[in-house]
């Protein structure tokens, strides 16, 4: 059961030295990447509208609040808003991205405890929090049952976790572009990036964690890349991609895919999941 659960995918999204390294030590990838996917989406709701109004349904009143893989922060500064009172801890293994979260918390005035942690071990105090969020990061474990669980410890009984991730397929129509371009021929075979936790497992791992899902929303979101610089900005920032050695940035994969490909920018799509789970 485990092992249909969790299969450990060899996967850029499960390697450790790589998350830990080029993909998130720094914010300027997952800016570059995050602002290219914003660009491009022509449908769907805003994701951290959505955390926000799911989180209010919850708990309108917690005390604690754990963001757990917080990244940049959106959903921090969001939260920080929407639950003044509340003490709100923001956690990631990124110390460059902390320093990201700390400075958006400033510019509104709001302070927060940053932690540097990897979530399958937090230095977090048990039954300590009303509401954890786990956004678009569990597909980074290759044991997301686990860091799942650990974050529920630090939940109290009957509190809440929100967690998010996006379908298997995800941006399945990029892969194939670069894939008959003839730049990565492999692009459209490997395994997902979200191979481990994903719209399809998500509930059944929530479940093997010890939670109680109470609610599933699933959104339907369209991207439509304006033309192939459009796109290479954010194929760039993909780790799936075996590009050539020469192909380094934007601008020079943008050039070689114009001489490849038609210039124009796919359209693709991905399904985002929000699970609404209790810790028992």
């Amino acid at each position: 059961m485990t092992r249909n659960l969790e299969p450990i995918a060899a996967t850029p999204f499960t390697d450790r030295a790589l998350v830990a390294g080029s993909l998130y030590a720094a914010p300027d990838r997952l800016a570059q990447r995050t602002t290219a996917l914003h660009r491009a989406k022509v449908s769907g709701a805003n994701a951290t509208d959505t955390i926000a109004a799911l989180a209010a349904d919850a708990d309108p009143a917690p005390q604690m609040i754990i963001d757990v893989g917080c990244g940049r922060g959106t959903a921090t500064v969001r939260l920080a808003r929407q639950y003044p009172s509340a003490i709100i801890l923001a956690v990631d293994q990124s110390p460059g991205l902390l320093t990201v979260v700390r400075d958006r918390l400033s510019a509104q005035h709001r302070s927060t405890a940053l932690i540097a942690a990897d979530f399958h071990h937090l230095p977090l105090p048990t039954a300590s929090a009303d509401l954890a969020l786990a956004g678009f990061c569990l597909y980074h474990s290759p044991r997301p049952r686990h860091a799942l669980a650990e974050i529920a410890r630090c939940v109290r009984p009957g509190g809440w976790i929100i967690a998010t991730t996006k379908s298997a397929d995800s941006y399945h129509d990029i892969d194939a572009l670069i894939a008959t371009s003839g730049l990565d021929p492999g692009a459209d075979q490997r395994p997902s990036l979200y191979q481990t936790f994903h719209t399809g497992n998500a509930e059944a791992v929530a479940a093997a964690a010890g939670l109680t899902v109470q609610r599933r929303v699933d959104q339907q979101h369209i991207f439509e890349f304006a033309d192939l610089d459009h796109l290479a900005a954010y194929a760039i920032t993909c780790p799936k991609y075996r590009l050539p050695a020469n192909l380094t940035d934007a601008t020079s994969l943008a050039a070689e895919l114009r001489r490849r490909a038609p210039d124009a920018g796919p359209t693709t799509a991905s399904t985002v999941t929000y699970l609404i789970a209790q810790r028992p």
